[in-house]
């Protein structure tokens, strides 16, 4: 994408500490382990923006991503991960839903699930509370390639079942190994941007790796 500069702007767990932007946000939320910090920095064609760690649950904070002074990229604290506290996950519960419910100028949450499983119980959690809020939930499911071709459509299936999505609701495909969805998802950014009437568009770039 045609991305100048993509910088990071601040770290928060609470409402005061958000930064100070009428700028539109999107948010990305998803377990501990699904490779969120690495899809941020496949899609800002950078390799550490996003820190991404060996040890799940790492990510205990919200951080926000300037990207081109036009939009601030949300990375959400990860869920799900077996081995921290009843506190620690209600504490992580809490940010989030802080966030959800206050932040004015978010314009939706992508929900980030593993291709390869079916949802745990704390994903359709996660994607309920999305929806109850009044986001569409788009959902993109990472690790692509991961998946034989011929089972593509069958892990989708499951994905959208457990959800109780139907024909309307998005459901997306990424690989950060492939690249697989780069575009995709960039160009339902775009689309969050018209329908909100924000003048804000990212045009395709073709790469190496892409070609």
């Amino acid at each position: 994408m045609k991305i100048k500069e993509s910088k990071f702007v601040t770290s928060a767990v609470k409402e005061e500490q958000y930064p100070e932007s009428d700028l539109p946000e999107i948010a990305m939320v998803g377990r501990s382990n699904v490779g969120k910090s690495s899809l941020i920095n496949m899609m800002l064609n950078r390799k550490n923006l996003a820190r991404t760690s060996s040890t799940p649950g790492k990510t205990q904070l919200i951080n926000f991503f300037d990207i081109d002074g036009k939009f601030t990229l949300v990375d959400l604290p990860g869920y799900g991960y077996a081995r921290v506290s009843k506190e620690q996950k209600k504490t992580w519960g809490t940010i989030i839903e802080t966030y959800l419910k206050n932040r004015k100028n978010l314009l939706e949450v992508i929900l980030l699930v593993d291709l390869r499983h079916k949802p745990t119980q704390e994903d359709i959690e996660m994607y309920q509370w999305i929806k109850s809020y009044g986001f569409n939930g788009i959902v993109v499911g990472t690790k692509h390639d991961k998946i034989k071709k011929s089972q593509l459509d069958k892990h989708k299936k499951i994905i959208r079942d457990a959800f109780g999505m139907d024909q309307n609701d998005f459901l997306l495909v990424s690989s950060t190994q492939s690249r697989k969805g780069k575009y995709e998802i960039w160009d339902a950014f775009n689309e969050l941007f018209e329908v909100n009437g924000y003048d804000v568009h990212f045009e395709r770039q073709q790469e190496k790796e892409d070609i």
